[in-house]
């Protein structure tokens, strides 16, 4: 591949997190799953692409993400999470808030509605970026900082409204391969050399199951190859146990599950993320790349109602937009400056199906909103595709 080539200090890093997956691979007895694997890939401790401290986000780093391109995408989704709390209660918990921008976007915009949570609580497992989120927030909302909290795990109990914005993707996750002769797991081995290579094992247990129930319900031929997050519906399935009252906002890229599974997909949609280059080589590099798969949205909400949630709304990142008012946000602005101008470009991209307003999908689960209101979501008044999961 005819990719940048990272510093030295950047390659011996990657080099040490190789050793350290070779070791795991040789003590495992020489196959690892492939979601160990993209565990230790993004999350090993010190070494993984989340946890050594790499710039990731914007122009310096690997990808960018929606609150990087214009604060108007924090400013839409305001209008969704002051409806719920008003619905529920005065309390945003954001899971894995990157650099903090949707933190201080989001907090500004409610500060203006007049609808302040008590308290913003940040899950984010990363020190590095949990470091950067304190900087963000103490450059753009220092008089708010009072009401920001940062957690170690999720609570035992919430009501308030859950932000997520491109954390479901990052979730490990399992390959499985359908063949003739049965449903395998795709893994990794290693070579006589030490380099990482492909190996398939018959699928067991939980991943069989969903495997095979996904293969009758989409039809899928021998030869078929794609992704099983057991971490999504896992994580999905508990805050059934956690969520008291209130919603989850969940912002991804995906698919219901007829379309992620679907023959245009026949090998997945696992992609690598390198100085703004997407490749589909997982073993490039370990460390110095982000390694993601798309989301099936199906397999998020059917985890969810199976502990009681509820589905509340389901669209297209764009529509959802569209719904929160992000065009009279955009309007709001100077006309013709070059504010006006860069954000014009940016909401462009988040709106029109070719970019991302297709791809992007957003999801709403909950319960024990405020039964007596006569209003539905307002993300999802119109647009609304909870039919196609």
């Amino acid at each position: 591949m005819d990719l940048p080539l990272p510093s030295p200090d950047a390659q011996a890093h990657s080099e040490k997190l190789t050793r350290a997956i070779q070791q795991q691979i040789a003590t495992a007895g020489g196959w690892l799953s492939f979601a160990s694997f993209m565990e230790a890939l993004l999350y090993a401790p010190g070494l993984g692409y989340y946890t050594a401290g790499a710039h990731k986000f914007g122009a310096a780093g690997d990808f960018i993400t929606a609150p990087g391109m214009t604060g108007l995408f924090g400013q839409a989704l305001a209008r969704q999470v002051a409806q719920v709390m008003a619905q529920s209660a005065p309390v945003v918990l954001e899971v894995g808030a990157g650099t903090g921008r949707l933190a201080a976007d989001l907090l500004l915009e409610l500060e203006r509605l007049e609808a302040l949570p008590a308290s913003y609580c940040i899950l984010d497992l990363s020190a590095d970026l949990r470091q950067r989120q304190q900087a963000t927030l103490a450059a753009e909302v220092p008089h708010l900082l009072e009401r920001v909290r940062w957690l170690d795990a999720l609570p035992e109990g919430f009501s308030g409204v859950v932000v997520a914005n491109e954390l479901l993707d990052a979730m490990p996750a399992d390959i499985v391969a359908w063949r003739e002769n049965g449903i395998f797991a795709r893994g990794v081995a290693l070579a006589a050399n030490g380099d990482f290579v492909w190996e398939e094992r018959p699928a067991t247990g939980e991943l069989l199951a969903a495997a095979r129930e996904i293969g009758e319900q989409c039809q899928l031929p021998p030869g078929f190859e794609s992704e099983i997050s057991l971490a999504c519906r896992a994580w999905a399935a508990e805050w059934g146990h956690r969520l008291q009252r209130g919603a989850l906002l969940l912002i991804d890229y995906g698919f219901p599950r007829r379309e992620f599974y679907h023959q245009q997909r026949a090998r997945g949609t696992l992609m690598c993320h390198y100085r703004h280059f997407a490749h589909p080589d997982p073993f490039y590099l370990p460390g110095l790349q982000d390694v993601t798969v798309h989301v099936d949205f199906t397999a998020i909400i059917a985890a969810a109602h199976g502990n009681g949630l509820e589905l509340l709304g389901y669209t297209s990142q764009g529509q959802f937009l569209l719904n929160c008012g992000i065009l009279d946000r955009l309007a709001a602005l100077p006309a013709a400056t070059p504010e006006y101008i860069r954000a014009a470009s940016a909401v462009n991209k988040l709106l029109m199906p070719h970019e991302m307003g297709e791809l992007f999908k957003v999801i709403a689960i909950g319960r024990g909103l405020d039964e007596h209101s006569p209003e539905p979501l307002c993300g999802f008044v119109s647009g609304d595709q909870s039919r196609r999961l």
